[in-house]
């Protein structure tokens, strides 16, 4: 029995990101596309997604426009290729507040929001700090952290401190600390809730961008495979490869259960259909009885 469909969605793209940003230490090895996606979860008796993007206005447009994104659609848009409207939407698992996963809060206005209280805290810390020490800030639209505070005033934000079991039935959040970010946070569907599933996944942020995180090959050292961190960390890379293989070991090491979501080459692994705004959706698995959003 499979409680829920998953599909990443993609909403926009960086054409050419420096592949030293998406792999540590890949400098002067040219450019990767890099595409921004969000998940979507559907099952269960709930429309739950994995980050929101970023909105296109104001500083969020400023730091789309630094990073060289393109093709941006906003997320009526997107879950419309999918028959799914934002209001449909009841909980909002963000794993880390960079700009491209915490914007279009207002989108949602029916989502109660999960977030990491050490994620959330920090960079409201960090926003006080002098401007010399704004390299933190890079990737951070201030805005969102304070429509992030005004959820918590509405009572609509949950802070974590940890992991938390069944967030919602069969969904689990990990928290991975001064990692890519203060308090970045990794999800687990277990697919047939039960405690020990073989039929689960793993829904990794900006933990693991690209496969290559995952399954470098390992020529310069005498192993098969070797973890090789994200090309961005707040904290450290010690921290991110000890979160890879927390997310591995949590799929008993079966590296295509653990989904990257800025990863180009998803459609040659899953399922998926590019729509007419040039956009892709990667179903990745489907709840019974659930209907096909990519097949023809």
């Amino acid at each position: 029995m499979s409680q829920y469909s998953i599909w990443v969605l993609e909403y926009s793209y960086v054409t050419k990101y420096h592949k030293s940003g998406v792999i540590y230490g890949a400098h002067n090895q040219g450019f990767v596309k890099l595409p921004y996606c969000y998940v979507l979860i559907k099952g269960n008796g709930h429309v739950a997604m994995v980050d929101i993007g970023y909105n296109n206005t104001d500083y969020g447009k400023h730091l789309a426009d630094k990073f060289g994104v393109e093709n941006w659609h906003s997320p009526r848009e997107v879950l419309a290729g999918v028959g799914v409207k934002p209001e449909e939407i009841d909980t909002v698992f963000i794993t880390h507040a960079h700009f491209d996963h915490f914007g279009n809060v207002e989108d949602f206005p029916n989502a109660k929001f999960f977030i990491q209280e050490r994620e959330i805290a920090k960079w409201t810390w960090a926003m006080s700090l002098p401007d010399r020490l704004r390299w933190m800030m890079t990737a951070v639209d201030p805005g969102d952290i304070i429509r992030g505070l005004d959820l918590a005033r509405q009572k609509r934000l949950t802070c974590v401190s940890g992991d938390l079991a069944d967030a919602l039935p069969g969904i689990d959040l990990h928290v991975a600390q001064d990692s890519h970010t203060f308090g970045s946070m990794w999800v687990t569907v277990r697919n047939d809730a039960a405690s020990r599933t073989a039929d689960n996944w793993v829904l990794a942020g900006d933990l693991v961008y690209v496969f290559d995180n995952i399954e470098g090959s390992g020529a310069n050292v005498d192993v098969d495979t070797l973890y090789v961190p994200v090309g961005l960390a707040v904290g450290s890379q010690e921290n991110l490869v000890m979160a890879t293989e927390a997310m591995m070991k949590e799929v008993d090491y079966e590296a295509r259960r653990v989904i990257p979501i800025h990863e180009e080459r998803l459609s040659q692994r899953f399922p998926s259909r590019l729509m007419e705004n040039g956009l892709l959706v990667t179903e990745i698995c489907l709840a019974d009885g659930e209907t096909s959003k990519v097949a023809s």
